[in-house]
């Protein structure tokens, strides 16, 4: 028995009709392993181009298999016992034996060079398996190229996970002649070309074919359904109806197996091939906006899976691709491909749970910000700022949660997460969001006063200082002070003085900053609540070194240092360090660049933007004045927009406030002039 020979060459390979897109690295390594490995099995979801990259390996290989290279579909197969018959007529062999196909195939194949093709395993995953491993022991030359959503599993099988195209950030797309070095934004080109003759990639449309190629994840599928609506759509109508990309994407190609001929299709294939269990998981894990974590999981479908069995059907959605596994930092990190997550919570919706897991979603988001607050002064502060700032988009779903739908529970979750992202809004430099947050929430949020509302008052009022917005402060501490009158007691006071002294400190009236931080530091030492406390001491020793009250300054940093130092904390240790450099930068030039330059050093430890640039700018002061580039305190903002004198007492210095052209976040500068008129005397 021969194999037989297509118009002189030994295979099946089908030609190609399309160009063949990018994918450079993953041939080069499918080529390496192939040439190392007997079985090497490409793994990805529905859609992402396993077949056609396994084609091109195989295509390129040829040479390397003197009696060919044979492609094998299994995806349009629904018997198992046939898996090895598929093989047999994919050979073109012929015999009238009565032996079983998998020993036929063994024999005939023992001294070929053959490379076989096994594409679409997935829903034939375990006789694929079975057939693979008893040929490659007994074909010594034989080797196999599987494409399938899971591994086969069998000893000596390397796994190439084949992930989207790499589409540039919208945002920041690169030049339009860089444009062609994106795989994605390449493929939709070409395939739109070929829909649509006359179309050509431009610098009026390029980020519309960025955002469309973004929004479909770069998954190869998808992006060939919406080059193939340019018959009838323009890129922006393409991209406004991405909303409901499952009924937009359906005109694929006819010769195409029939679950790519359509986004869903390929997703239902992708949904029915998982058992129930998975079905479900998929379904609720859809509520987690940019991925999550295996605590994060267990946490939202405990109840519906024990804790311990999430982490199994997990790693189970992993092994078909429907969840892309990554590394955080030394954590796994889980996601859905966009139209995945769409397509789940669309399934969730049936199912009748989309409220219920929406919720169990927020109440996550609220234990994980309130346990990042109660932990913030201490050894896991960095990582805490880390894990924050990746949960940041599963926080803003949560929070759009909190203020779209009715009720009070919902509305006072919304004003503990708002309240609680307060630092990390503070150390990345996202006052405006957190300021449009805090609004929300504050707005939608029409039950009795409470202390939360406290809190976020507060911490709206310090968001909107930083940024020099004094009118709103005033309003903020203004309603916190009648909550408080009507709430009653101790730590509500004490919060509300906080607040009034951040409006004090903003506004440059120094003397009552200092008393109202001064009074709220008294409570929250016999609370023991150390966020607050050292938030006050940097406050009180800000306020004290431009007053000139060097003692109270140093005792507040040196007290700051005692609380952050031993347990690794680096927000408000690097705050002191910079509060005490603008007490002593005028005397001592020296003292005042150590201090900044270690004040420095903590900042870009945690990211901390806002007080890395406060650092740098004092810098820059010290540098300008040290060279007499600067006669005076009026000219050190070198971006002032404007400045207010602020006239503190008759026996005490005026004081100067800034706001940045630029926006960033200065306004909380109070500069004092050494002399008590505000003149040019050099300090």
């Amino acid at each position: 028995m021969t194999l037989p020979s297509v118009s002189g060459k030994v295979g099946n390979l089908p030609v190609e009709v399309t160009s063949f897109v990018g994918r450079r690295r993953e041939l080069t390594a499918a080529k390496r392993l192939l040439s190392t490995t007997r079985l090497v099995t490409l793994t990805g979801v529905g859609g992402v181009g396993k077949t056609r990259l396994a084609l091109r390996v195989a295509a390129d290989a040829r040479r390397a298999f003197d009696d060919g290279v044979w492609l094998i579909e299994l995806g349009e197969l629904h018997d198992p016992e046939l898996v090895a018959d598929s093989v047999v007529a994919a050979l073109g062999l012929r015999d009238q034996s009565s032996e079983p196909s998998p020993k036929l195939l063994a024999e005939h194949l023992a001294d070929r060079r053959v490379l076989l093709i096994l594409d679409n395993c997935e829903h034939m995953v375990e006789a694929a398996a079975e057939l693979t491993e008893t040929l490659l022991r007994r074909c010594p030359d034989l080797r196999i190229l599987a494409t399938s959503r899971e591994h086969l599993g069998i000893g000596g099988e390397a796994v190439m996970r084949v992930l989207p195209l790499a589409a540039p950030d919208p945002d920041r797309p690169p030049l339009l002649q860089g444009l062609p070095e994106c795989d994605a934004v390449t493929l939709f080109a070409q395939r739109a070309e070929a829909a649509s003759p006359g179309f050509v990639l431009s610098e009026a449309n390029q980020v519309t074919i960025t955002r469309i190629c973004q929004r479909l994840d770069g998954l190869p599928l998808a992006i060939e359904l919406a080059a193939a609506r340019l018959r009838v759509l323009t890129p922006q109508q393409i991209l406004d109806r991405l909303t409901d990309r499952n009924r937009l994407l359906t005109t694929g190609s006819r010769d195409a197996p029939l679950r790519h001929q359509t986004l869903k299709l390929s997703m239902d294939w992708s949904y029915d091939l998982c058992e129930p269990v998975e079905e479900q998981l998929w379904a609720r894990l859809s509520v987690f906006a940019g991925g999550f974590e295996l605590d994060a999981a267990e946490s939202v479908c405990t109840g519906f899976l024990e804790r311990h069995e999430v982490l199994d059907v997990v790693g189970r959605l992993v092994d078909q691709s429907i969840l892309i596994s990554e590394m955080a930092g030394t954590a796994a990190r889980y996601r859905l491909l966009e139209s995945l997550r769409e397509y789940g919570y669309q399934k969730l919706q049936e199912m009748g749970e989309e409220a219920a897991f929406r919720r169990r979603h927020r109440d996550w988001c609220l234990q994980l910000v309130q346990q990042a607050e109660e932990e913030w002064i201490g050894p896991h502060q960095v990582a805490w700022i880390t894990r924050l700032k990746r949960e940041q988009q599963n926080m803003r779903d949560a929070l759009q949660y909190c203020v779209t739908e009715r009720g009070e529970a919902e509305a006072e979750a919304g004003l503990l997460i708002a309240a609680s992202l307060r630092t990390l809004w503070l150390t990345h430099g996202l006052l405006n969001e957190g300021r449009c947050w805090l609004d929300r929430v504050l707005a939608h949020h029409s039950g009795p006063p409470t202390t939360v509302r406290i809190k976020a008052l507060s911490a709206n009022a310090e968001l909107a200082g930083i940024q020099g917005d004094l009118q709103k402060v005033a309003a903020l501490v203004e309603e916190a002070k009648a909550i408080a009158a009507h709430l009653g007691g101790i730590g509500v006071r004490a919060l509300v003085t906080h607040a009034d002294g951040l409006q004090a400190l903003f506004g440059g009236d120094l003397p009552r900053a200092v008393d109202c931080f001064g009074d709220a530091l008294e409570v929250f030492r016999a609370e023991g609540d150390l966020l607050r406390q050292v938030g006050d001491l940097v406050g009180l020793e800000l306020a004290s070194g431009l007053l000139g009250d060097m003692p109270r300054a140093i005792a507040c940093k040196e007290e700051v240092l005692a609380i952050s130092e031993p347990r690794g904390e680096s927000v408000y240790r690097a705050c002191a360090l910079w509060a005490f450099a603008l007490a002593v930068w005028q005397t001592d030039h020296r003292q005042a660049l150590r201090l900044l330059e270690q004040s420095v050093r903590l900042t870009r430890v945690v990211d901390d933007r806002i007080h890395l640039a406060w650092s740098l700018e004092a810098l820059a002061w010290i540098a300008s004045t040290s060279t007499g580039g600067l006669p005076c305190c009026w000219a050190l903002p070198p971006r002032c927009q404007r400045l207010r004198v602020a006239p503190l007492s008759p026996s005490r210095p005026c004081a100067v406030t800034t706001t940045n052209a630029c926006g960033s976040p200065a306004a909380p500068w109070v500069y004092r002039c050494t002399t008590s008129k505000c003149g040019m005397a050099k300090p």
